[in-house]
């Protein structure tokens, strides 16, 4: 099912897919997980650690202390839940929670959605470059912005109608 914005996510399906990985992975999904994965849920776009602390704060009338969001984040980011978009600084539902990747998003400049890719000839470039540097990879993020098929096709049709 695809989001409003255009890209494939679709949180609450994300959130029941976390939820079936903590179970089979035996991890822990705590109060504060849930409630930061019903924040997620509740997105199309990534969020930034502090747009979840003032989500949180908000739900719960009081204040949430950071280290708190950082430290879900982090549980988060450790079971390959979320991937971290450095360019933003904010995180995004990984969609691909069936086995272990390196992320690759497309991030829309004009509504702010993201949507992961998988291209395995990608991937490998990346390594065989790395190997060839003599570099160890731990951990790949390729974030590429443009816009999304809604927005690039509201911008054609905007275009089309200035035009007429």
């Amino acid at each position: 099912m695809a989001s409003a914005c255009g890209c494939d996510h679709d949180p609450a399906t994300w959130a029941s897919r976390v939820k079936d990985a903590c179970l089979r992975q035996g991890a822990q999904l705590t109060p504060l997980r849930r409630r930061v994965l019903d924040i997620f849920s509740g997105s199309a776009a990534p969020l930034g650690a502090y747009a979840i602390l003032e989500e949180l704060s908000r739900r719960e009338g009081k204040q949430v202390a950071p280290p708190t969001v950082y430290r879900t984040l982090d549980f988060f980011l450790e079971h390959g839940f979320l991937h971290k978009i450095e360019s933003l600084n904010a995180y995004a539902p990984c969609e691909h929670l069936d086995h272990a990747h390196h992320g690759m998003l497309l991030i829309c400049e004009s509504c702010g959605c993201s949507e992961e890719i998988e291209d395995a000839g990608v991937t490998r470039a990346i390594a065989d470059s790395a190997a060839d540097a003599g570099f160890a990879l731990r951990r790949v993020m390729v974030e590429a912005q443009g816009l999304c098929r809604k927005c690039a096709r509201d911008r054609l049709s905007a275009s089309a109608a200035a035009v007429a």
